[in-house]
């Protein structure tokens, strides 16, 4: 069986005769293969043990051996695919305090593109949100030392830092001709990755961040506050919007999206060998008692929260709408490596939706796909390009699919696809007559739309 996920994201009628002579032949022959491929592998460790030992001895100044070990294997877990890394033990314990939902910092989702910083969404009521900082913003300096060349946990431990101190960032932006200077000061995150209010008197809006160890008890108690608020007769319905929601644990998207389902698979994880394979289900009791659920997705919903959306969408349990999601259908394992020795970030599975399909790199595609009107000045930044943009990305079957928009307007009152969503629960609109909004930019069918390229 696979070791458990804890973060961070698949003839036999010819006879025994002819099986058996198939197999013996076989069996030799990958013998001798498994044997040259050990013999070649030996070479290249000692190739490794060499290059090691001229650093150590030949470089202009004295090399730290325990920086030079760890460089060596984050540099081999970075060449696999964007999402494995190598945390030295420092990491780790941040990584362990950031699942648990606290930690010391600027609020904000990285991930590592080209050898730069790029800004996957800052966290809501953070340093980083309050300066203004923006999804797909890339953070080429921190406090003038360039980051270019530091792995993406580098970069993180040098954003992190005590409470009330300043870090200064240069960010490129799209459509600014001059990079930003950006001073922040570090503060105690706590994020609550759950928010809830009121919308239209008989609605329940939910806010979902993040995937941490929070994310469900959280989700419980805004859908018993809601229902009370409101009155289960006059209660319409829940808009869960996970938009520009990065993603998490992945035993929290599995537990979210059994709230609202009374039964069946909401996710299979599938490794490189068969017996791997991992199928998690529903149990009955639907937190909701039944009312209707739109979930809302753009470019920049990944992982944990296309599992719940593809779950649901697949179960028809809610209406998707917004545009297509990010597209990570892998799942990384953390591997502990012994006291002291930090841990692997490996990914070690992909994982399929509950009718078999994988959105790696291709995404959650909406029932109802609503663009949002962004002001003149962000139009060159509204678009996330998703994980098949991704260098090293893991490869999926057929087109993959790149860039969906992931801009969400500040003021409620011009987000189309939350009024829509408010529009379908009070049945003004249902998702096989929602009519075009002007311009042509909300497309609703019976089928689901194929998504633009």
């Amino acid at each position: 069986m696979m070791r458990k996920t804890s973060v961070i994201l698949l003839s036999a009628a010819t006879g025994a005769a002819l099986t058996l002579f198939v197999t013996q032949p076989r069996a030799v022959f990958m013998g001798s293969s498994a044997r040259a491929a050990t013999a070649d592998t030996y070479r290249q460790l000692n190739l490794f043990g060499d290059v090691f030992e001229r650093v150590r001895s030949d470089y202009v100044e004295k090399p730290d051996d325990t920086k030079l070990i760890e460089s060596a294997i984050s540099g081999m877990l970075t060449g696999l695919d964007p999402h494995s890394s190598y945390m030295d033990a420092k990491s780790f314990r941040d990584m362990q305090v950031q699942t648990r939902g606290e930690f010391g910092g600027l609020g904000i989702e990285v991930t590592m593109e080209d050898g730069l910083i790029k800004v996957v969404s800052p966290i809501d009521d953070t340093p980083a949100s309050r300066a203004g900082v923006m999804a797909n913003d890339i953070i080429t300096n921190l406090d003038d030392e360039a980051v270019q060349g530091l792995t993406l946990n580098q970069a993180v431990e040098k954003m992190r830092g005590p409470v009330n101190t300043k870090i200064k960032l240069k960010i490129i932006r799209k459509g600014q001709d001059n990079p930003i200077d950006v001073t922040l000061v570090r503060d105690n995150i706590r994020v609550r990755s759950v928010r809830a209010r009121v919308e239209q008197d008989d609605i329940g809006y939910i806010r979902i961040t993040t995937f941490n160890e929070q994310t469900t008890e959280g989700l419980k108690r805004e859908v018993g506050n809601l229902t009370n608020q409101i009155g289960s007769d006059k209660l319409k319905g829940f808009i869960i919007d996970l938009r520009n929601n990065p993603g998490g644990l992945l035993e929290e998207a599995v537990t979210v999206s059994d709230s609202f389902l009374e039964k069946g698979e909401i996710v299979s994880t599938r490794g490189r060998n068969a017996e791997e394979t991992q199928r998690r289900t529903a149990h009955s009791g639907d937190l909701t008692k039944g009312k209707p659920v739109i979930v809302l997705v753009n470019g920049g919903s990944a992982s944990a929260s296309e599992i719940v959306a593809g779950a649901l969408q697949d179960h028809k349990r809610a209406t998707i709408v917004g545009t297509r999601s990010f597209g990570k259908g892998s799942v990384q394992t953390i591997i502990p490596l012994g006291s002291g020795n930090g841990a692997l970030r490996l990914t070690t599975a992909r994982y399929y939706t509950p009718s078999g399909k994988s959105i790696q790199a291709k995404g959650i595609v909406p029932d109802i796909e609503v663009l949002q009107d962004v002001p003149d000045e962000l139009k060159a930044r509204t678009d996330t390009k998703g994980e098949a943009s991704l260098r090293g990305h893991l490869k999926n079957d057929g087109d993959e699919k790149t860039g969906s928009q992931s801009y969400v307007p500040p003021d409620a009152k011009d987000d189309k696809a939350l009024k829509l969503a408010g529009d379908l629960l009070h049945g003004i609109k249902n998702s096989a007559s929602a009519a075009p909004a002007p311009g042509g930019d909300t497309k609703a069918t019976t089928d689901k739309p194929k998504a633009a390229n």
